[in-house]
């Protein structure tokens, strides 16, 4: 069985609307209580881990006799309050060492929950949704969900613009028959162009924030000089985000289309498994670097081969697929982010990105064991 996720925009009522407020109000009220209940546990004994591991802790039922507004939403929306919003995942972190102690939720976060099919609770039926405590609400069908995928939950999110999305969860039979590797294709990531693949294309990214930056800025200052809590801030509060959710969006419509057609073109990519974070910390090109998105490409791009039966190939970030020299095989003892053409002492001579492109495509191939 596999899962995919279809994205609707929603358009409730001014009713509607309060429901939901409410909603995502009662699910972070109760996500903080049960947090506080962990954290009173947590002090009790912080000095045997092995005993506070073994404790049982309340359901959001609980909190239903103490505070009965909370009867008013959806009660699934509630009960995934613990695994929808992390709480679970985020002890165990901490447990672990890998993430810092739990947080409490405010307005700020982010305003979504999840609720389940049950008895036929969740319909979709010509423009319109049912759910839970909602009734029917209009969304913008702008695809259809195949008859033989079962909707399995749904995710309701408003955006910092005020706008709904819906995000339907479906599960159905898929077992893609694997395709043999014919078509190879190896990328280097690029921060100027996102990327450049061993045949020397380059995605060419339009750096849509750095293109943005003056706007964006300049109404960030207007926001900054507003009474904070006043109409007008709200109203530039609004502007500024919607600049921001304008170039996210873009950013994420041109991912969407490079991977597609890189998974339509090729049976096999191949990348170098980066660490983006310390990438932009180490060289201090920070914007540069969260600009393009590479993350998200690598996951549009691993689920649209995956679903074709093709392949996503990561070789080690420690390669040197710079300083290789991809006719020869000689490897340079160093090699400056200031040389842009990559020169061999076998007289070799190509743009750095592409030989290094080169290079990671062969290492591709020889995980594949193809000659």
């Amino acid at each position: 069985m596999a899962n995919k996720a279809y994205q609707f925009r929603l358009y409730p009522t001014k009713e509607q609307e309060q429901r939901l407020a409410k909603t995502f109000g009662c699910v972070r009220f109760v996500y903080n209580k049960m947090l506080e209940e962990r954290i009173q546990m947590f002090e009790k004994f912080k000095d045997d881990q092995e005993s506070l591991k073994q404790q049982t802790f309340p359901t959001p039922a609980k909190y239903k006799k103490e505070f009965p507004w909370l009867k008013e939403v959806d009660s699934l929306a509630l009960a995934n309050a613990q695994l929808n919003l992390n709480l679970q995942k985020a002890f165990q972190h901490f447990f672990s060492g890998r993430a810092g102690f739990p947080k409490f939720k405010n307005r700020k976060a982010k305003q979504s929950y999840t609720t389940n099919v049950v008895n036929g609770n969740i319909k979709l039926s010509d423009g319109y949704i049912k759910l839970p405590k909602l009734k029917w609400i209009k969304l913008k069908q702008h695809r259809e969900i195949p008859a033989h995928h079962i909707i399995k939950s749904c995710t309701i999110t408003k955006t910092k613009t005020g706008k709904y999305y819906i995000s339907i969860l479906t599960e159905y039979e898929h077992q893609p028959a694997l395709k043999e590797v014919q078509t190879v294709v190896g990328l280097d990531f690029s921060m100027s162009t996102l990327y450049v693949d061993s045949e020397g294309k380059r995605a060419n990214y339009p750096r849509f924030y750095r293109k943005a930056l003056e706007t964006l800025a300049k109404e960030q200052r207007k926001w900054s000089r507003k009474k904070k809590g006043s109409n007008r801030w709200h109203k530039q509060r609004l502007k500024a985000a919607k600049l921001h959710e304008k170039i996210a969006n873009q950013r994420k419509d041109f991912l969407h289309k490079e991977s597609h057609k890189l998974a339509k073109r090729y049976d096999c990519v191949v990348i170098e498994d980066l660490n983006m974070k310390g990438m932009s910390q180490a060289l201090h090109f920070g914007q540069r670097v969260h600009d393009n998105g590479w993350g998200m490409f690598i996951t549009f791009l691993r689920y649209k081969l995956e679903e074709q039966g093709k392949k996503l190939i990561k070789i080690d970030k420690w390669f040197p697929s710079s300083k290789t020299c991809s006719y020869c095989g000689r490897v340079k003892e160093s090699l400056s982010l200031s040389e842009r053409t990559f020169r061999c002492e076998c007289g070799f001579e190509s743009d750095r990105d592409v030989n290094a492109a080169i290079n990671i495509k062969h290492e591709g191939m020889k995980r594949l064991a193809i000659v």
